[in-house]
């Protein structure tokens, strides 16, 4: 019989045999992790499906006091709400996560989200409080600083935000178009000076650092119009054509529309002049076009693209309200119906 099993002596037939037991071993872990993994995924799928209709409220409270729902899933749901505007049960369901046991990097992680999602919302206070006390447990946290300095801007208090530059500066992060920025806001909203002092300063600062543009451009054509077209410089007319366009034919320079050929196109475009008889820029050439035809139901009106983070808005603005970038508006001519207003005479 011992002649049967003599193989189970030999030294090579040990190894084969752990050899083998380690790849047994090896195959059903890799498995199980697989197993696992898909089976993980097909839950968040699961939980994904079941909010193509977001939930009720009263489901809402229900999913918030069941101990089975995980932080990742109430992560996901949170920012479900969020990106369908719905801000107030995405701060419910960060601060039922907060309530919960949550390591020191998530706790951080959920009370950013929370900050963010008040900032979204309008509650400046409340995200202002938050991020503070997020500041006074994690210093050197440049996101945190970089919404408080966001927060002190809305509210108008300039010179805080100007002191969340400093720290940022030592976290060697790019403050230079936020100082800028900073300088000119707290110029055209300071209430100890004058409006033609504002004019004057801001025109002087712009003759030195020739940046913001739009911004800057923007404050001059409506305070004090005459002093815009003077220190316009011309290579910016594409950039801020909607805010010419926009102009009342009163605060309109013939002179330097009759020397630039963007400015003959626009205004030819617009009706006010008729000095062009084609565009480079479509839109313009159609309705120069048009207004030969003697047609005026068309118009020209503008959406803004940030040029950061790509997404569009109706409206202007200087710090993007999306990714919070600083001067990235890239405006976009768009052919409209024209809209005209019915006199009526009541007898």
């Amino acid at each position: 019989m011992e002649g049967l099993f003599i193989e189970y002596k030999d030294p090579l037939f040990g190894i084969i045999l752990f050899f083998a037991l380690v790849f047994t071993v090896a195959f059903f872990s890799y498995w199980w992790g697989h197993y696992k993994s898909k089976e993980d995924e097909k839950s968040i799928d699961k939980f994904i499906k079941g909010f193509h209709s977001l939930p009720t409220e009263k489901e809402l409270d229900n999913l918030l006091q069941t101990p089975a729902l995980s932080y990742k899933s109430m992560h996901l749901l949170a920012t479900t709400y969020f990106q369908h505007g719905d801000y107030e049960k995405s701060i419910e369901i960060y601060a039922a996560l907060l309530e919960k046991k949550l390591s020191v990097d998530s706790r951080k992680e959920t009370m950013l989200l929370l900050g963010q999602t008040y900032l979204k919302a309008g509650f400046l206070e409340r995200s202002k409080k938050l991020f503070l006390e997020i500041l006074s447990h994690h210093p050197r946290t440049p996101s945190a600083l970089q919404f408080l300095l966001v927060i002190y801007e809305r509210m108008r208090d300039f010179d805080k935000a100007k002191e969340i530059l400093e720290p940022l500066d030592e976290m060697d992060l790019e403050i230079a178009k936020d100082a800028m920025y900073l300088t000119i806001i707290s110029m055209q909203f300071d209430p100890t000076l004058h409006s033609d002092k504002k004019v004057e300063k801001i025109i002087a600062w712009q003759k030195t650092n020739h940046q913001l543009a739009y911004m800057i451009f923007e404050y001059l054509f409506k305070h004090a119009p005459q002093l815009a077209w003077k220190n316009l410089d011309q290579s910016l007319c594409p950039r801020i054509a909607d805010i010419l366009w926009d102009l009342e034919p009163r605060h309109l320079d013939l002179d330097i529309i009759a020397s630039n050929s963007f400015l003959r196109e626009l205004y030819s475009a617009k009706g006010v002049i008729n000095t062009a008889q084609q565009s480079s820029v479509f839109e313009l050439d159609v309705l120069i076009n048009l207004r030969a035809a003697n047609y005026q139901g068309a118009d020209l009106q503008f959406e803004y693209l940030c040029g950061a983070c790509k997404q569009v808005f109706p409206f202007s603005f200087h710090r993007c309200p999306n990714c919070l970038q600083i001067d990235t508006l890239r405006n976009e001519m768009l052919l409209t119906k024209a809209a005209f207003e019915a006199n009526l005479s009541f007898q």
